[in-house]
């Protein structure tokens, strides 16, 4: 199945209405109506979307905004154990979060891009993952794929 991994980042300009990039993180999630297309977001990457919530909105706002979003189609994605040791390993390498690390981990491990804006995960090497940027220019994708060469960049892995 096709698809793309969202990270806190994603989540959290799709929540807050911040344009461009919500209406990028939108178009995706809408693809999932066909069944053919699939979003996910890592459990990790979940507790740090409320969590930011929380501290920016206050509790009723982010439990509201939250439980909304829970209801929609993004597939949450647990921490099982290779994920975390993927993520570990990923957090030990890099200068990003762990909770970005589990971003990542997760896109790696589901062979789809990471849509994001995120200066941390852009920011990685060309042998770490798919990005997707959806930054002030709205989409922009880059080419941070294993197999960049044999795939384009606006393409998912599949």
């Amino acid at each position: 199945m096709r698809g793309v991994v969202l990270d806190a980042w994603a989540v959290l300009a799709l929540l807050r209405g911040e344009r461009p990039a919500a209406e990028v993180v939108r178009r995706y999630v809408r693809r999932t109506a066909d069944g053919h297309f699939e979003v996910l977001l890592n459990v990790v990457n979940l507790g740090e979307v409320l969590y930011r919530l929380i501290h920016v909105e206050g509790r009723a706002k982010a439990t509201d905004r939250f439980t909304r979003f829970r209801r929609g189609p993004v597939t949450i994605v647990p921490a099982r154990e290779s994920l975390v040791l993927e993520a570990a390993e990923l957090k030990g390498r890099y200068s990003l979060s762990y909770a970005d690390a589990f971003a990542v981990a997760t896109a790696r491990q589901a062979k789809l891009p990471i849509v994001t804006g995120d200066p941390e995960i852009l920011q990685l090497p060309g042998s770490t993952t798919w990005a997707r940027e959806s930054g002030a220019a709205g989409l922009t994708p880059r080419a941070l794929s294993p197999r960049a060469s044999a795939r384009p960049p606006h393409r998912t892995r599949r």
